[in-house]
């Protein structure tokens, strides 16, 4: 009894650590667990750090940059300058099959920060955004 008592409370604390809501504060801690799992993943990290660099002040900077990109969707910020088509194009060939690594990542890392609402909507749009890139990026040529 006294486990299934103390697994309910930690349960409870999690859940109230979760964001009920997208703001500023959950965007920055999804991309601090989400780019530490990405970094660590065998697939993308080389590519990752390929394009970013493999130090903390080159990843903090990044980090803030997509902040930026998701905090414009959500929040109506007008911080982010970069275009993301481009970055991904100018990358060098990969497998489809990755962006279906960085999805799950992504997904485990939106539902480890925010409530079921916030992280659906979240990965909602990382999914159209991902369809989007794989269309351009492996059915339509481009140089």
């Amino acid at each position: 009894m006294q486990f299934s008592t103390t697994q309910n409370t930690q349960n409870t604390q999690e859940a109230q650590q979760k964001h009920a809501q997208i703001d500023k504060d959950g965007i920055a801690k999804l991309m601090d667990l989400f780019y530490a799992k990405v970094r660590k993943d065998e697939n993308l990290g080389r590519i990752f750090e390929g394009r970013i660099g493999t130090d903390e002040a080159s990843w903090s900077a990044h980090k803030q940059k997509i902040a930026s990109f998701w905090g414009g969707i959500f929040l109506g910020e007008q911080d982010y300058h970069g275009a993301p088509l481009k970055a991904h194009l100018d990358l060098e060939p990969f497998p489809r099959e990755f962006f279906e690594i960085w999805l799950g990542l992504f997904k485990e890392s939106c539902e480890a920060v925010f409530c079921q609402e916030p992280a659906e909507q979240l990965l909602d749009r990382a999914q159209d955004i991902a369809q989007r890139f794989q269309k351009i990026l492996y059915e339509f040529p481009h140089s």
